[in-house]
């Protein structure tokens, strides 16, 4: 009885202890390692910075950490740029992706039962290709040689080509594209839920079809807005592939920046700052949408 007794007691603190030793090892561990390069300087060394962690010294290796680099963040306004244009560039996305994204989840959960499966197979789809591979296809659609164009002359409505590729609308168009499962899917996962005798009920009683849409489908389905939003919002601000390919040389966003540090500049130490400072930007929305949905559940009658 004993020893059932201590196994017993022992699985049920080693349940909860899996999440946290996953979370320990694949992002406290690696994050303490990006945050310590952060705080050190660039070396002409392999590795590229210094100081190096030996045990014999640690004393002067925690004397030789500074915060250099993030004071150059704050210096150079470049930086500062960067994070608001990837900011900016994100949300208008994720917004972009709200409007095209909830129709096509609001007719995927309307549709008829035995079709959902097929829609939902559909949606996913685009990930059984390379997103590489991807991204490269818009560049023949949006080049002003390419597909667009010439479909758009064709049937007469430009005379000449039209310059997208290398713009924020390509930027757009590409991170719509790419994301646009990660806000269909929590929509339709929170829309097919959806009691439809509750819009019924709204029209028996007088509504109008779109006060019904905004009263009652929007407040109910808004789980799913707000976690689809997440999914596109945060990967969106770190969004490197994308600007690179589609948004040219003009487009300024701090994923570009911290390759260009990384594996141009060499400077692995003020890539390991402008990463700690995508991190604090990206953790900001996920505490925030954390705390919301903590009030909610605790007023939920």
């Amino acid at each position: 009885m004993k020893e059932r007794s201590f196994t017993k007691r022992l699985s049920a603190a080693l349940v909860p202890a899996v999440p946290y030793l996953w979370l320990g090892v694949f992002f406290l561990v690696p994050f303490l390692i990006v945050l310590k390069i952060s705080l050190s300087d660039t070396a002409i060394a392999q590795p590229p910075y210094k100081p190096v962690f030996e045990w014999s010294d640690i004393a002067a290796f925690f004397s030789a950490l500074d915060l250099e680099n993030f004071e150059l963040l704050v210096d150079d306004d470049l930086y500062f740029r960067a994070t608001l244009s990837s900011v900016r560039i994100a949300a208008v996305s994720t917004i972009l992706l709200l409007l095209v994204g909830f129709p096509i989840a609001y007719g995927m959960a309307r549709a008829p039962e035995r079709h959902r499966s097929l829609l939902v197979a559909l949606v996913i789809l685009p990930f059984w290709t390379s997103f590489l591979i991807r991204i490269y296809a818009w560049i023949a659609i949006l080049k002003p040689e390419g597909l667009l164009t010439q479909g758009l002359m064709s049937l007469g409505l430009i005379s000449e080509p039209i310059g997208i590729l290398n713009t924020e609308w390509a930027v757009y168009i590409g991170i719509v594209y790419a994301y646009l499962p990660f806000m269909v899917l929590p929509l339709y996962a929170t829309l097919e839920k959806m009691d439809d005798t509750l819009l019924e009920a709204a029209l028996d009683l007088g509504s109008t079809p779109w006060r019904s849409f905004w009263t009652i489908t929007v407040p109910l389905a808004m789980p799913g807005i707000i976690a689809g939003s997440l999914l596109c919002f945060i990967p969106a601000v770190g969004e490197f592939v994308i600007p690179d390919l589609l948004g040219g040389s003009e487009t300024l966003m701090i994923g570009r920046q911290l390759w260009s540090e990384f594996f141009s500049n060499r400077d692995w130490p003020l890539a390991s700052a402008v990463a700690i400072l995508l991190l604090i930007i990206l953790v900001a929305p996920i505490v925030i949408y954390r705390d919301v949905e903590a009030r909610r559940v605790e007023t939920r009658p």
